[in-house]
């Protein structure tokens, strides 16, 4: 199989352009592998209402109970990662986030006004927000 390129495009190309190509791959290689690596969380932060109620430990195995305006919001905390396990909310959308393991991850019940966050290490770079 002939893998050479059409003599149109060699024509525009020099013998330098083959290394900036790849270095400029090397280069995005290096910011992606930077940019979305992350430290463990340290910390799972509760709150209600957007005020800190509660912030435990993922290193502690334990189960917390937090009341809200329809409900009762019941959190997870077990081998370094936390969930939400139930809440009153209709559509479930914290249930179904499951589990939470790297800083910065939440998980939002809106209806019961309750947040889960999980803090320490160092956040990823989420590339929704940006």
């Amino acid at each position: 199989m002939n893998w050479r390129l059409p003599h149109t495009i060699r024509k525009l190309l020099r013998p330098g352009d083959a290394l900036v190509l790849l270095a400029g791959i090397a280069g995005w290689v290096m910011l992606s592998v930077s940019l979305w690596q992350s430290g463990p969380a340290a910390q799972a932060q509760i709150r209600r209402d957007g005020l800190l109620v509660a912030a435990y430990p993922l290193s502690e195995d334990r189960t917390v109970s937090v009341t809200g305006p329809i409900g009762n919001t019941v959190i997870r905390i077990e081998s370094g990662r936390a969930r939400v396990v139930s809440d009153p909310g209709p559509r479930q959308y914290c249930v179904r986030q499951g589990w939470l393991t790297r800083p910065g991850e939440m998980a939002l019940c809106a209806p019961n006004h309750i947040s889960l966050t999980l803090t320490g290490g160092k956040p990823t770079y989420e590339s929704m927000a940006y």
